[in-house]
């Protein structure tokens, strides 16, 4: 009785070593990965911007039925509302809100609250003032607008990501996704085709040698994404290095297009995720027995036979976790593609980041950035599923 209690008290003692070990890492990833995730997709729903300026409008449309204009106790409502917002400075805040539905109502908003009188006290009428103001208040698409805007939770960004928002161009955001997906996709199948001969290479040198190229190969992680991409750009422009040396080998007689386009952007993206590509590569090639390939030759098969049905098979992992890394970094590029694409190859990071820095819509930004979190995690489930949890090197 008393070895097994020993017993549970070291395994009770080697537990809470182990978790307090682990907590920092857990109480890492908590504060700084899965919180602002589950505040992003919150911001991709969350929708209280105009219940904060015009509570009053907000109250009065709760039992409106839409089929006609509003009570009179709307129209006073809102025309308080906009009076104060305008004394507190935050009319701009409703009209970016209706604005996200469509720039008339924007204008509408910030017209009317410059034009209301400054003694709100004084108008006996607020139906007749916002009219005369505006006559957009007197029909009901205004209201309507406003009535969808109550919160506190709105479909509206995500309607608008997956081209399903009237009045918008429905295919820019599903368009700028494939685009994303295809690039991504053409920049995993570069590096995969380049990191094979690079990886058995290393695996088939010595060890001297492999480290001297393994250096060579990893000296690019070194040097930050900006400044490989500016090289790049100086490297392939039209009077860059690599035209004017072919220019001056004669083999072609004008410069070619490198840049701002889609060709620009693999060759960047192509350097820079190479090395991810081989070394899991380099891993799975470096494990198998030289012997394995000197058997199979010895029983009479061939060098394409033996690589196909001995050597390939055993190297699926290696591709696969190679494949998977470069195709989730590639998904989420801005700089390479803002730097070297034309406007027809950004990717749907840049719009993200423009939603966020230019337009402030933060909400469509958060559910661009929640339909990309998404998408990759779907394919990578069904990536998994086809290929087995086994080839994919987890």
């Amino acid at each position: 009785m008393t070895i097994e209690i020993n017993w549970r008290r070291r395994a009770l003692g080697a537990n809470a070593v182990g978790i307090a070990l682990v907590a920092p890492l857990v109480l890492f990833l908590l504060a700084c990965f899965f919180v602002p995730l589950a505040g992003m997709l919150f911001l991709s729903v969350d929708d209280r911007e105009l219940a904060a300026v015009m509570p009053r409008t907000i109250a009065a449309l709760a039992d409106w039925s839409g089929s006609d204009l509003p009570a009179a106790t709307a129209f006073e409502a809102a025309g308080k509302d906009l009076a104060d917002a305008r004394k507190a400075k935050v009319a701009g805040t409703a009209a970016r809100r209706l604005g996200y539905e469509s720039a008339e109502w924007r204008t509408i908003v910030q017209s009317t609250a410059r034009a209301l009188p400054r003694d709100a006290a004084s108008v006996s009428d607020w139906k007749s003032t916002l009219i005369a103001i505006d006559g957009a208040w007197g029909k009901p698409e205004i209201w309507h607008a406003l009535d969808r805007a109550r919160g506190p939770l709105t479909d509206l960004y995500l309607r608008s990501s997956l081209g399903m928002q009237d009045g918008q161009d429905s295919t820019l955001y599903l368009n700028v996704l494939g685009r994303t997906f295809i690039i991504a996709l053409s920049a995993t199948a570069i590096c995969i085709l380049l990191a094979l001969p690079a990886a058995h290479l290393l695996a088939s040198v010595s060890q001297m040698t492999a480290n001297f190229l393994m250096l060579a190969l990893l000296l690019p992680l070194w040097t930050s994404v900006l400044v490989r991409s500016t090289s790049w750009l100086v490297i392939l422009q039209k009077n860059g290095v690599f035209n004017q040396m072919l220019i001056g080998l004669g083999i072609i007689n004008a410069p070619l297009e490198l840049v701002y386009n889609r060709v620009g952007v693999l060759i960047a993206l192509t350097h820079i995720l190479l090395p991810y590509a081989v070394l899991p590569l380099y891993a799975s090639m470096k494990a198998l027995p030289r012997s394995q390939m000197q058997a199979a030759r010895s029983l009479g098969a061939g060098p394409l036979n033996s690589f196909f049905r001995i050597y390939l098979p055993q190297i699926v992992p290696g591709i696969s976790a190679g494949g998977l890394l470069v195709f989730i970094l590639a998904l989420g590029y801005y700089v390479t593609p803002l730097l070297l694409g034309g406007q027809g190859d950004q990717m749907l990071p840049f719009y993200i980041a423009y939603n966020t820095l230019q337009a402030l819509n933060w909400g469509l930004a958060a559910a661009l950035a929640s339909i990309l979190l998404i998408a990759t995690v779907l394919l990578y489930s069904l990536y998994v599923r086809l290929v087995g949890v086994q080839r994919v090197g987890v």
